[in-house]
């Protein structure tokens, strides 16, 4: 079994998913720790890539009905 189909059939309960945004949540904090020239973009940079990073998921959510 390759990594895709592991991914493919994933299944996460919502502690699971709770547990990964909390653990992305810390790893983009560690990251703005160590590397202090992230934050000093302007803000829009960070809308842009909030922007671009929520299209698909938002799509998958409202979208398909």
């Amino acid at each position: 079994m390759n990594l895709s189909s592991k991914i493919k059939n994933i299944s996460m309960d919502w502690t699971d998913v709770a547990l990964l945004k909390v653990a992305v949540f810390a790893a983009t904090l560690l990251v703005a720790k160590l590397w202090n020239p992230i934050l000093s973009l302007e803000w829009y940079w960070y809308f842009i890539l909030w922007i671009v990073a929520a299209i698909k998921p938002l799509y998958a959510f409202f979208g398909n009905k």
